[in-house]
């Protein structure tokens, strides 16, 4: 199991001990953007937390790229980059439930994938040395879901749902009006629950024989 976005590097990439770097302060930075989306749309301001939001997760790649073009690889930006796309779609998806934007189900099931993988791909690779290598679903999923979320968060233009049901926590398919990021969503959500069910199944196996060689 492993966390999608962790940058994969080559055997040979160098990777140095250092903290201030260029990609490490655009890292930070990113990171800093992920309260204060949510404090923006707990607080009723919803298009500048669109804003904020989309401009971090559009700069996702920017860090990585630079450190790989600069020879500027680092373990604090290996460990941070990974943590700060989780703690940007945290912040998102806790901020449109508080408001009454996302339904429970959605939140609890991002939430649950993403402790899933961190915490399944931690014991994994602490007790056993194993890391299971990404898959490019993975970082699909997670495309589709940033961009599902800014477009809740922007409220506009809404659509009408399909009317199959009128189930009020399954927007899109009741009655009411939606966003349009909701489809997004149900496809990131769609995306990364089968690379979760691959995450495990692959980690599974290596687990399996990591335990016959110890043996």
């Amino acid at each position: 199991m492993l966390e999608e976005e962790q940058q994969n590097s080559p055997e040979t990439e160098q990777v140095s001990s250092r903290v201030i770097t260029i990609p490490n302060v655009i890292t930070f930075i990113r990171l800093c953007m992920a309260p204060i989306a949510f404090a923006l749309l707990v607080g009723g301001n919803n298009l500048a937390a669109c804003a904020v939001f989309s401009a971090s997760a559009a700069t996702d790649f920017l860090d990585g790229l630079i450190a790989r073009k600069t020879n500027t690889v680092s373990r604090v930006g290996q460990l941070l980059d990974p943590m700060v796309d989780r703690l940007l779609m945290i912040c998102a998806v806790l901020g449109l439930l508080i408001i009454g934007w996302l339904p429970v189900w959605i939140v609890a099931l991002v939430l649950i994938r993403d402790a899933v993988l961190v915490i399944g791909a931690a014991y994994l690779f602490k007790r056993y040395k194993i890391r299971v290598p990404v898959v490019y679903a993975g970082k699909v999923a997670t495309t589709f879901l940033f961009v599902g979320l800014a477009g809740i968060m922007l409220n506009m233009p809404l659509v009408s749902g399909l009317g199959w049901c009128d189930i009020a926590w399954l927007p899109g398919f009741n009655n009411a009006m939606c966003s349009w990021g909701i489809w997004l969503i149900y496809i990131g959500l769609c995306i990364g629950v089968c690379t979760t069910i691959y995450y495990v199944v692959k980690a599974y196996g290596e687990f399996r024989k990591a335990r016959l060689e110890r043996r």
